[in-house]
């Protein structure tokens, strides 16, 4: 049984996650908040996550968290894992990631500092069915030049960064797919699409768990490439796939959800 410590518990994507594991015979062996959740030192079970006597630790004693875990997991903040990473790889866990909203430089210092310590899975979205649309808009390097290309995201009014860091990730696929050298995130009064120009919008409202638009669009004809979750179970389920396949690997360094599909695929 693959022993799991969950950073970001008392999140929407941690308990989640926690929620998903249990029933699929992971054991959850540590869970990690911030330092201000009102609920450390509580167990899992007080706090209405699941049926464990788990008890919810701060970033102090992540440690202590992950001492049984072979692999840590976690949805939470940019700072958070900027500080919780290095500790798992010094302590040679293999790590599964699935916080957004890094600014480059931040996300490039982790990989560099992970890669050469312990396998790692870094994942903008661990949806099957996005990662599966992830392949298929490399397909559009073969339209003709007058299709514009358009991306739309929405999610819950609470999500912290926007665009999504899935956006984002379809973004880079586009732009090596046409040749897109800029992105624009909005526009006001006049303001004509220039060529190079790649759009990415976000809407924030109530409780969407994510919907990702592409838009295709020709002088007389679109396509519309639509995935839409419809709870984050489906993320959930991603994630541990990424947890089992992570455990395969011995070869440190940091992988995608492509590789993880990949393997299932074949």
């Amino acid at each position: 049984m693959i022993k799991i410590c969950v950073v970001g518990a008392t999140g929407r994507m941690g308990r989640t996650v926690i929620s998903e594991a249990v029933k699929r015979n992971f054991e959850i062996v540590g869970a990690v908040a911030s330092p201000s959740n009102r609920g450390l030192g509580k167990t899992l079970r007080e706090l209405g996550i699941c049926d464990l006597d788990v008890p919810l630790y701060g970033p102090s004693k992540l440690r202590e968290a992950l001492e049984r875990a072979d692999v840590y997991l976690s949805f939470t903040t940019p700072e958070a894992e900027a500080a919780n990473i290095p500790e798992a790889a010094n302590m040679g866990k293999r790590i599964v990631m699935g916080t957004t909203g890094f600014a480059e430089d931040q996300l490039n210092k982790l990989k560099l500092l992970v890669s050469s310590r312990v396998p790692a899975v870094f994942a903008s979205n661990f949806s099957l069915g996005v990662n599966f649309l992830f392949k298929m808009l490399r397909q559009l390097a073969y339209l003709p030049s007058e299709y514009e290309i358009s991306i739309v995201e929405a999610h819950h009014s609470q999500k912290r960064d926007a665009p999504s860091g899935t956006a984002l990730a379809m973004a880079k696929i586009v732009s090596a797919a046409r040749g897109y050298s800029q992105i624009v995130r909005g526009r006001e009064r006049s303001a004509l699409r220039a060529h190079g120009e790649l759009e990415v919008l976000s809407v924030r409202a109530g409780g969407i768990p994510g919907i990702h638009e592409v838009i295709v669009a020709g002088p007389y004809d679109m396509i519309s490439i639509k995935h839409m979750a419809f709870s984050r179970n489906a993320f959930a389920l991603g994630a541990l796939r990424a947890v089992e396949w992570i455990m395969k690997q011995d070869q440190p360094g940091i992988y995608s959800m492509e590789d993880v599909l990949g393997d299932f695929e074949s």
